[in-house]
């Protein structure tokens, strides 16, 4: 398995995870710095997510659909009878991609959908995303 290149921090005092890139990464290590959030999800019982974007620039619409499609619904399931709900920190650039690019803005839709077995949302304020995690 690969190594992770993301930190991930659990916030107990807010029964949170925290996890920060510090840059891009190919899309199969960024699958794998998902599969390590799931197990320390999976340890500390925690499923609300702060998911630190801000530095990673490349957008791959293969990992918007692998994390709304597949990932997610099944970090949800394996979370249950918890609520996965996560908060993407997102840079204004970042925000700008998915604005204009609609296979983007397609993802980004179905994965903000309410019907879907966990909550998403966008953020650009560290504190209004954690604010809205731990509003439940």
């Amino acid at each position: 398995m690969s190594l992770i290149t993301c930190t991930i921090q659990h916030r107990s005092d807010l029964g949170v995870l925290v996890v920060r890139w510090p840059d891009d990464a190919p899309l199969h290590q960024l699958q794998a710095d998902f599969a390590a959030v799931l197990a320390m999800a999976e340890q500390t019982t925690t499923a609300f997510w702060l998911l630190d974007v801000r530095r990673r620039d490349q957008i791959s619409p293969e990992l918007g659909h692998w994390t709304t499609t597949i990932f997610y619904p099944q970090a949800a399931n394996r979370l249950a009878p918890q609520t996965l709900r996560i908060s993407v920190l997102c840079s204004p650039a970042r925000m700008a991609v998915y604005d204009a690019d609609p296979i983007q803005m397609q993802y980004l839709t179905f994965g903000l959908a309410p019907e879907r077995p966990y909550q998403m949302r966008l953020f650009g304020d560290e504190g209004t995303a954690m604010e809205w995690l731990c509003a439940h």
